[in-house]
């Protein structure tokens, strides 16, 4: 996902001042289940210090003594892990880990797409066996066929095995409302990864310290609301605890093309709100009104205000995945979604 990948960059970066080398490890390929997908890195620095995991905490210990040869001579290799007998989940994981040197040039061309809100890929070419790789690794592929190898030792990969992702934007959580349970909202978003922006209005005196793991907070009117980036990839939610300001907010996000928006407040306020939208807008796109949900969050018995927080992350997680709300014991099949954010 973007937002580890993210992570895993702005460390390397760390290490490189420190003068540390670094390793990435990434999950390219899957025999039966696991806790973790393909896509899945993490990275290791040479004094020990690990960013992310590619498991539960059962693999990571493996993935270090492993990387200790990347770190000596450089070049890719390619592990794998057999769960079958040590893990809950009965899979065999493939590992490409390899010598991961972000260059200057590529911070700069991706911490632009990170603030432009494009996609990139990333392509990881491996063998399916255990070893060390002469040629193969992983190669980064921005806008305008820019390109970037994770390391100097990369290398022609024409008869290798390609795992290919598109990464796409962070997503972004748009919370309209200042009070004390958009405070909890944002705390379990960016826990969970992702950059929350904070409206509040022109006299609300707090800061974006007040706001643990928001990226922004801005002091708008409804009118200035264009002025914030919402795309495909962003979800807002009005909980500003003032009709008149959600319905403004709500008449200017009706061309909006964002994946979400949540209204807090009882079902007859949603109704409301809604019938005095389309009396205002008769020609409000069908579409778009769908992506309204009101109450916002899912019926888990949400009492307090953190409760409501993960009830409204979790309605958004399944409209974000495309998937149905349900208990996983109902559930056949693979219990993980598909999708990738």
């Amino acid at each position: 996902m973007t937002h580890e990948f993210k992570r895993i960059v702005a460390d390397a970066v760390e290490a490189q001042k420190m003068g540390l080398k670094t390793v990435i490890a990434t999950v390219v390929a899957l025999d039966g289940s696991s806790y973790r997908k393909p896509g899945v890195r993490m990275l290791i620095r040479e004094d020990g210090q690990m960013t992310g995991a590619v498991s539960g905490g059962c693999v990571e210990k493996e993935v270090l003594r492993q990387a200790q040869e990347v770190f000596k001579n450089g070049k890719a290799k390619a592990m794998c892990y057999d769960g079958r007998y040590r893990l809950g989940c009965e899979g065999s994981l493939y590992i490409l880990l390899e010598q991961f040197n972000p260059s200057e040039q590529f911070i700069s061309t991706f911490n632009d797409s990170l603030q432009q809100r494009t996609s990139f890929s990333i392509s990881s070419y491996f063998l399916k066996e255990e070893g060390v790789l002469p040629q193969g690794g992983s190669i980064i592929s921005f806008e305008d066929s820019i390109k970037f190898p994770f390391s100097a030792y990369f290398a022609d990969t024409n008869d290798l095995t390609c795992f290919e992702e598109e990464m796409k934007p962070c997503f972004k959580l748009v919370i309209v409302g200042a009070e004390h349970d958009a405070v909890q909202l944002c705390t379990y978003a960016s826990i969970t990864g992702w950059e929350v922006t904070i409206i509040a209005s022109l006299n609300d005196p707090k800061t974006i310290e007040h706001f643990p793991g928001a990226v922004k907070l801005l002091h708008l009117l409804p009118e200035e609301i264009d002025s914030v980036n919402i795309d495909g990839q962003t979800a807002v939610v009005l909980m500003s605890h003032n009709y008149a300001t959600d319905f403004q907010y709500l008449m200017r996000l009706k061309n909006a093309s964002t994946m979400y928006i949540g209204i807090l407040g009882p079902t007859k306020r949603r109704n409301k709100l809604l019938d005095e939208l389309i009396t205002h807008c008769s020609d409000i796109d069908h579409d778009w009104l769908d992506r309204i949900h009101g109450p916002a969050g899912l019926n888990i018995g949400s009492v307090t205000p953190q409760e409501i927080a993960i009830s409204i992350i979790s309605e958004i997680l399944t409209v974000m995945r495309n998937e149905e709300p349900m208990l996983l014991r109902d559930k056949t099949g693979g219990i993980h979604s598909t999708a990738s954010i």
